[in-house]
């Protein structure tokens, strides 16, 4: 995810390592901070792989700056993780929010429309954090007022989810031709 962060955030500009860290860190917050030690390294590996282009511009103070930006190769690299995630990208809610937040950048809609199919699936199997013989333990049946809560939010957000998915998915995949029953008139060839 971090690589699939560093290709999104330089295909919307050319940033500092500092900066590109900092939105990283805005993006994926507490919950998977991201350390030097890790992103440097990435950052070399993409370079390295001709995903990124690295220049030298004046710093604001003395000392000189390198700019991070996407080549043509990071782009198709881009795209490619945004066509095809990994099922992991698709069930874990941080990585999908990862995802979601660069797919604008996948610019067929159909494509954009498929990988929210692919999370709108996985959400509409039944699940839970709890299970007694092999079922989903509903929040109406935890048993006690915590994992009743847990169980009632994880609904809750469920639906939304879901609820906006749909609506996503509507406006992404073109609108299928209108077809009549033998016999009757569609509105376009009601006025021929």
């Amino acid at each position: 995810m971090l690589e699939l962060s560093i290709l999104g955030f330089l295909a919307e500009e050319p940033l500092h390592g500092y900066e590109l860290k900092e939105r990283i860190k805005a993006l994926s917050g507490h919950v998977r901070p991201v350390s030097d030690g890790a992103l440097y390294p990435a950052i070399t590996r993409l370079v390295t792989a001709g995903k990124l282009g690295r220049h030298t511009e004046p710093g604001a103070s003395a000392a000189p700056r390198r700019i991070l930006s996407l080549t043509e190769r990071g782009r198709a690299d881009l795209y490619a993780r945004l066509r095809h995630p990994t099922q992991t990208e698709i069930t874990d809610q941080v990585r999908f929010n990862t995802l979601l937040a660069f797919l604008r950048h996948l610019p067929d809609p159909a494509e954009q429309a498929a990988v929210l199919r692919r999370r709108l699936d996985f959400l509409e199997t039944p699940a839970s954090f709890f299970y007694r013989d092999g079922e989903p333990v509903r929040a109406e049946e935890a048993g006690d007022l915590f994992r009743q809560g847990m169980l009632r939010v994880a609904r809750a957000t469920g639906e939304a989810e879901r609820a906006w998915l749909r609506e996503a998915i509507a406006v992404l995949e073109p609108a299928a031709p209108r077809t009549a029953a033998p016999g009757t008139a569609t509105p376009e060839t009601a006025t021929s």
